[in-house]
């Protein structure tokens, strides 16, 4: 996830900025690229520090943060780390440390500035950095903020891990293509096109999703046929719900 927000923000033109990151090679000035945070410049001051790790292996990364931007502003991008967590961890490694830690769940599209970010903040963020936060996920994408820490999870479970939906949609769609005789480049250059006109028409237009739905559906013709089997309480909306409704729950098991 790191990897594709910050692909977003050099094509959008980010300011100045220090990438940390063992594996990755160099970028192009004025950017830097170092290997621990040991390396960072002295004279570095960041105005806001991004996580993108993975949650289970966070720990010794925010302990090195905060012994050393122990009051700098953290912009979380990280499933089930609840910022209290976040919190005591940096309080144990440096218990002067006094971060504002705002939460965000982005995803891949975001390499693409089509991106699409959920945000909280907790009471003590200041406008400011809020502001600052918006504005670093706006420049790869949309974005929306939650009045409650625990709807981060949902928002996970939607957009976070939604462009894996619709990948399996488009995998799917081409294989059904190739079971009914169509060869597989053809099979593959519907299912994505039809995805990314559906998508720009949902983008585009202020028409509800069913409405548009409604819209292709002829009574008694191919698409009413195949929604009828797509549609039925056990098929599409039955597995839909439950596959979001485990994805917040793996949520809430990574913050415990």
């Amino acid at each position: 996830m790191g990897g594709a927000m910050l692909e977003g923000w050099l094509k959008a033109g980010l300011a100045p900025s220090v990438v940390i990151d063992r594996h990755m090679a160099d970028l192009p000035a004025p950017h830097r690229v170092v290997r621990s945070i040991q390396d960072v410049p002295a004279d570095f001051t960041p105005d806001v520090i991004i996580v993108a790790v993975k949650p289970q292996k966070a720990n010794p990364v925010l302990a090195e943060l905060a012994q050393r931007y122990g009051q700098a502003t953290l912009l979380s991008v990280m499933a089930g780390r609840t910022i209290a967590s976040l919190h005591e961890v940096y309080l144990q490694a440096n218990p002067k440390a006094c971060p504002v830690i705002i939460r965000s769940m982005p995803n891949t599209p975001c390499a693409l500035g089509a991106g699409m970010s959920g945000l909280y903040a907790p009471p003590n963020a200041t406008a400011p950095q809020k502001a600052h936060c918006d504005a670093l996920l706006k420049a790869v994408g949309e974005t929306v903020w939650v009045e409650e820490e625990g709807l981060i999870d949902s928002v996970a479970a939607i957009s976070g891990s939604g462009p894996a939906y619709v990948f399996l949609m488009a995998e799917l769609l081409e294989k059904a293509g190739v079971e009914q005789g169509l060869p597989a480049d053809v099979a593959r250059k519907l299912a994505r096109g039809t995805l990314y006109g559906a998508g720009c028409m949902l983008h585009t237009l202020p028409t509800d999703a069913d409405e548009l739905r409604r819209n292709v559906t002829s009574p008694g013709g191919t698409t009413a046929e195949a929604l009828k089997i797509m549609m039925a309480p056990q098929a599409w909306p039955a597995t839909t719900s439950a596959a979001i409704a485990a994805a917040v729950h793996r949520a809430k098991e990574l913050a415990s």
